[in-house]
């Protein structure tokens, strides 16, 4: 009988590409079809953010308004070709998701070997944290966003001899477009001092070729000169990006944490809680103190490093905490390398036990990911204190009047704003004064207004919402 040799099977040689593919597939199909799935709903933050992006304009540009400038031109985007819908909203999230996703799996496979990677990047990009800003209508993918790219560049310059002047470049290019996220500009910051404590980047630093060297410093003076005068021009928006109104440090850190590690599950917040399970912290607090031997290696203090300028930047403004996702990532990734080690590590010589240990080990992390996966849709559409932080009035709208009805919305209200945008892009009316107004007439909830002179003709409602009477019709 002729023996079986375990590297040449087909599965065990072609073992990362059917993973890394298989992963791909499910990223993908997830985050397309997620604003169908969950949540059932807009928040009024993305609404927001969708009436900001429609008052883009070159105007706007020009008078300062450049925070998340990239986010809103393609949300502005979006919202002009697909018309306003839940799906056009999050579409830009959705895009930048995608290419997060690949950044942390391309981060990670620089740092760890394709067997960590591969795990860790599936832990990842499947977690509660990351499909909630995949799939929010909001800036708040920027976070995440921008560090991660400039952490993938670093790692492209640093260790080569010879490193491309394009990623130098690229680096403080893209450095420039991060600041004016609200509090990345601490983010310049804590770059600039992490690689002067850094020995590892210092040397990296020292070593870099003239012309690299010389871009990055041209590029980052003109960077701090436009970054100077803008501050000096446009006041609002220095204050935005520094600092936030509701300023206190340790309430703000407490509001921004609860949602991640209240596991009672009681934190007001369009976030699930807990965003993270114990079992996936358990195997990241396992990676953390697997990389105390080895601290001073960057890839190993980077993430130490991180938490504590998610949690300085969280006590600015709560919503900054999501930028723990990617410290959890290199820290789950420590965690996994740290168990495949000290397993192989029994059984040097054996393939079959190295098999039979990652059997547990693929089952374990398929649990996590199962109900995380469960959790998350279940959890957006029936957990009462997050669900009711989405409403389906868009939807109801679109599925139950006629577009020559007029909606009567109180002016100066957010909602107001919002269905201005609807008014933009279909044949609907939106007023504040019914003076001079025929035809039907409908309210968000019941406005006695529009009850004065017309007759309640019917009511919509929505079993998604606590106030399941959404809609009034007045003829």
């Amino acid at each position: 009988m002729k023996k079986i040799v375990i590297s040449k099977l087909f599965l065990y040689k072609h073992r990362f590409i059917i993973g890394y593919t298989l992963l791909t597939l499910a990223f993908l199909t997830l985050l397309f079809t997620m604003p169908l799935v969950s949540p059932a709903g807009l928040s009024e933050d993305e609404m927001a953010s969708a009436v900001t992006s429609n008052e883009l304009s070159i105007d706007s540009i020009t008078h300062g308004n450049f925070i998340d400038l990239p986010y809103h031109a393609l949300q502005k985007l979006s919202i002009s070709v697909f018309g306003l819908n839940a799906y056009s909203i999050k579409l830009p999230s959705i895009i930048l998701g995608v290419i997060l996703g690949l950044l942390l799996i391309l981060l990670l496979n620089r740092w760890f070997k394709n067997n960590v990677a591969c795990l860790a990047s599936i832990m990842t990009v499947l977690s509660v944290p990351f499909l909630f800003i995949a799939g929010s209508g909001t800036p708040l993918i920027m976070l995440v966003f921008w560090p991660t790219l400039l952490l993938w560049l670093g790692s492209k310059i640093q260790g080569e001899k010879k490193p491309k002047i394009s990623y130098c470049f690229l680096f403080a290019f893209f450095l420039l477009f991060a600041i004016f996220t609200p509090h990345l500009i601490y983010l310049a910051g804590f770059i600039f001092f992490y690689v002067l404590a850094q020995p590892h980047l210092r040397f990296t630093i020292k070593s870099l070729p003239r012309k690299p060297f010389i871009a990055v410093v041209i590029l980052s003076v003109l960077s701090v000169a436009f970054l100077v005068i803008s501050f000096l021009r446009f006041p609002n928006t220095a204050r935005t990006l520094l600092w936030t109104d509701n300023f206190n440090f340790f309430e703000n850190v407490k509001s921004a944490f609860l949602p991640f590690f209240s596991w009672a599950g009681n934190a007001e917040s369009t976030m699930l809680s807990p965003m993270i399970g114990v079992a996936s912290l358990s195997v990241a607090i396992t990676g953390l103190i697997s990389t105390a031997k080895g601290f001073f290696a960057s890839r190993n203090s980077i993430a130490t490093m991180l938490i504590l300028f998610t949690i300085f930047i969280s006590g600015l403004a709560p919503e900054s905490a999501v930028l723990i996702i990617l410290p959890l990532a290199i820290l789950t990734s420590h965690g996994i390398r740290y168990i495949l080690e000290k397993w192989y590590g029994l059984f040097p010589e054996n393939p079959y036990a190295r098999v039979a240990g990652f059997i547990p080990i693929a089952t374990f992390i398929g649990i996590i990911l199962v109900s995380s996966l469960e959790y998350y849709v279940f959890g957006y559409r029936y957990n009462l204190t997050v669900a009711t932080e989405f409403k389906n009035d868009l939807g109801l709208i679109y599925q139950n009047l006629d577009e020559n009805t007029t909606l009567l919305i109180p002016k100066d209200t957010l909602e107001h704003n919002f269905y201005k945008i609807l008014e933009e892009k279909t044949s609907f009316k939106v007023t504040s004064s019914l003076e001079g107004i025929s035809g039907t007439v409908a309210t968000l909830g019941r406005l006695e207004a529009a009850a004065k002179d017309r007759k309640l003709y019917r009511i919509i409602t929505s079993g998604e919402s606590m106030n399941s009477d959404r809609i009034y019709i007045y003829k």
